[in-house]
């Protein structure tokens, strides 16, 4: 009998249950995110980015207080900075501005995610042909702790930041955080939801020059504009398009990739001298493409100049009014402000 008493005690409760799940208040589906139509007028939206820069650069002598770009010939920090905005600038015809709000020096080595620090000696040691300390990455933590990058991203006092480093300082190229951050050339970043802005960290060197920090911006415009693309199917997602290049797609180039020339057989191949169609130029003729195609070479972006090809293919991203398939005809706008990206 008790078994029995247990049994039917058991079918009752699963029965209410049922009953309860029936008459439950279904949860409200998740808002869809509101998609501007299509136009021909809306107006290439102008983006001015503030920007908060962090420049580490160690004192290797502290009787001399000479520092790491000092003792290695590196570069310029204001040089790197001031190349790098013309172009942006320039090429860009004026949409994309960046506006330094504050500079903060840093004279020593940044942590790494494990709390270790070089100094003069261990960094030498490396340079020297020594092994890296692993693991290599930066504490990113750290920096928007120490800096409240957070609380003055989401009370709009800057948009992002730039870093500069050197070799084995442990920075990504770009990487973004914030509510919803996602790929930018590096995962998205833990442990910064809290700020409701999406924002980008650059991560530049002095040791390099302008041309690797035009590359950086444009593996960031890369990662952006694949997910400012990835609601649109088919013929829709031009940017796929923009992206073709002989290799992948004979015959039918476009613009190609950071990587990429319309003719490169391999990475940074930017030097090839061998001729290919391609629809590069029809580019400038977005949205009404006029089908204008033309043999292309290296000649065409620098012959194997970096920074010449960079700018070659960020001058070709549209910018200009209007709205298509949902996507402002203005890329330029998605890759200066991610929260201007529609998940």
């Amino acid at each position: 009998m008790a078994n029995t008493n247990k049994g039917l005690g058991a079918f009752l409760a699963a029965l209410i249950e049922v009953i309860l799940s029936i008459f439950k208040p279904k949860p409200a589906p998740e808002p869809h995110p509101v998609i501007p139509p299509d136009n021909t007028t809306e107006p290439a939206r102008m983006v001015t980015a503030r920007i908060l820069l962090i420049v580490y650069d160690p004192i290797m002598n502290p009787s001399s207080g000479e520092r790491l770009s000092h003792t290695m010939h590196w570069k310029r920090v204001d040089d790197l900075i001031a190349g790098f905005t013309e172009d942006i600038y320039g090429v860009s015809k004026g949409l994309a501005r960046y506006q330094i709000v504050e500079r903060i020096e840093m004279l020593e080595f940044p942590s790494l995610e494990d709390g270790f620090r070089y100094n003069p000696d261990t960094y030498m040691a490396v340079m020297r042909g020594g092994r890296p300390h692993e693991p290599q990455g930066v504490d990113y933590h750290a920096i928007l702790t120490g800096f409240n990058v957070l609380e003055r991203v989401a009370s709009r006092e800057i948009d992002e930041v730039w870093v500069f480093g050197f070799p084995y300082a442990g920075f990504y190229e770009s990487i973004m955080a914030g509510k919803d951050a996602f790929w930018c050339n590096a995962p998205p970043l833990s442990k910064a939801s809290s700020c409701d802005r999406r924002f980008v960290i650059m991560g530049f060197s002095f040791e390099r020059g302008v041309g690797e920090m035009l590359e950086a911006f444009g593996h960031r415009a890369e990662s952006i504009l694949e997910k400012t693309f990835l609601r649109t199917q088919g013929d829709a997602n031009l940017y796929k398009r923009f992206t073709r290049y002989d290799q992948k797609h004979p015959g039918q180039a476009e613009v190609g990739t950071i990587h990429f020339a319309p003719n490169s057989e391999k990475d940074y191949d930017w030097n090839n001298h061998r001729m290919v169609p391609s629809r590069c130029d029809d580019w400038f003729n977005f949205p009404k493409f006029q089908d204008v195609t033309k043999d292309v070479n290296s000649s065409a972006w620098g012959n194997g100049d970096m920074r010449l090809h960079h700018k070659w293919w960020l001058n070709h991203l549209p910018k200009v009014a209007g709205r298509t398939s949902g996507v402002a005809n203005n890329w330029w706008q998605y890759v200066m402000d991610p929260n201007l990206v529609i998940l």
